[in-house]
């Protein structure tokens, strides 16, 4: 094996594909990326048996072949290389690194062993690439950490029609976004996935600048796998088992004021008066309809309080306190300037929307239920 490659392309190919090694593992193998050369083309793969990436760059091949070798030390390797070709090769069982005078040798791992890797979904439909990344990074958020609930741990992806839905929830938020989508041929009935969040993520952000992103998926619902390809980029994931519950009941907010507010404005006070709670500590915001919203963190003698601009109709005042950093999660996940804040009152639930600017008001319905995050008041206010 023998190939020459530009350093910039080789780094970016590693780089995306040892996100696909796990963090420590009993099995060596599969800390390892499987470089394969063969008719003017690299390929770096990545797998862990939940997902599996895969990326291709052009490369002169003088012999081709294939090499198993440490991910994250050929990573390490890559990133101090000087600009320009690189020249790599497999000399027995040591593979070898040059540019430019700088010359590395690394052990290779026994390719003999590695598993076989999953096959690819066929093509079902596309997907903008960049409101991918965005609407996976708006509901990703509020999936849970803890894998002891490996259901929770997930985003829901669900395609009906021309609609893709992506929702996540770790019991004391939920959030929704939908977006479109554009079926292919071989899209039939509605696909319902539970997707690792984590995982999802790292694709969508890879994918976001790729401009249409392929989605692939075995109707038949064989394999339990899940596609994304964009560029030169390819990625199954592992579908996790079950799907959440439904957020339909907890969606309706029948009865509830409604209170509008500078996003930016109010996530930036919120980091204000936070740094006095303790941690787990509540930050409360009383809404009023004299048109503010007061701010209050922190107990004893250690408090800090500030009152913004705000809207409150149906309702003279509505107190609702909540966990500091999931209500700043929200926040942040939303892009227009001002939200829209449904409140049923304290130890309830908010429903957070966007608010359409000015000249969108004839898609303000719409534009209102394409992202919607819930969360859960704290019951004992501070």
């Amino acid at each position: 094996m023998e190939f020459r490659i530009d350093r910039t392309a080789f780094a970016e190919a590693v780089g995306r594909a040892v996100r696909a090694l796990p963090a420590r593992t009993p099995v060596p193998v599969l800390g390892g990326l499987l470089l394969e050369a063969d008719a003017g083309r690299l390929a770096v793969t990545g797998f862990d048996f939940e997902a599996a990436v895969r990326v291709e760059a052009d490369a002169e091949v003088a012999a081709p072949g294939r090499v198993l070798v440490p991910g994250r030390r050929l990573l390490d390797v890559c990133r101090v290389l000087p600009d320009g070709p690189v020249s790599c090769a497999l000399e027995a069982s040591r593979f070898t690194v040059e540019a430019d005078g700088t010359r590395f040798g690394l052990s290779t791992l026994p390719v003999t062993e590695y598993p076989a890797l999953p096959v690819p979904p066929a093509p079902y439909g596309t997907v903008d690439g960049a409101a991918f990344a965005t609407a996976v990074a708006q509901v990703a958020v509020a999936a849970g950490r803890d894998d002891t609930l490996p259901l929770l741990t997930g985003v829901q992806l669900r395609l009906d029609g021309e609609e893709m839905t992506l929702a996540a929830s770790d019991r004391y938020r939920y959030a929704v976004r939908r977006l479109e989508w554009r079926p292919g041929a071989a899209a039939d009935g509605v696909v319902d996935a539970l997707l690792p969040a984590r995982r999802l993520l790292d694709v969508a952000r890879s994918l976001g600048r790729c401009g249409d992103v392929l989605i692939g998926w075995d109707p038949a619902g064989g394999g339990g796998l899940i596609g994304f390809g964009g560029g030169r980029t390819r990625t199954a994931l592992r579908l996790l088992d079950g799907r959440l519950p439904t957020y339909r009941s907890l969606f309706d907010m029948a009865g509830a004021a409604v209170a509008e507010v500078e996003c930016e404005g109010l996530a930036e006070a919120v980091r204000r008066v936070a740094v006095v709670a303790e941690a787990n500590s509540p930050v409360r915001l009383d809404f009023s309809s004299d048109g503010s919203v007061m701010l209050r963190a922190g107990d004893g003698d250690d408090v800090a309080a500030q009152r913004l601009p705000a809207t409150l109709t149906g309702a003279d005042e509505v107190p609702m306190a909540f966990n500091p950093a999931y209500l700043l999660d929200a926040l942040t996940s939303f892009e227009t300037p001002r939200v829209r804040l449904e409140l049923l009152g304290a130890g309830q639930r908010a429903l957070l929307h966007a608010v359409p600017g000015e000249g969108a008001a004839e898609a303000a319905g719409e534009m209102a239920g394409e992202h919607r995050h819930l969360l859960m008041s704290v019951k004992q206010l501070v």
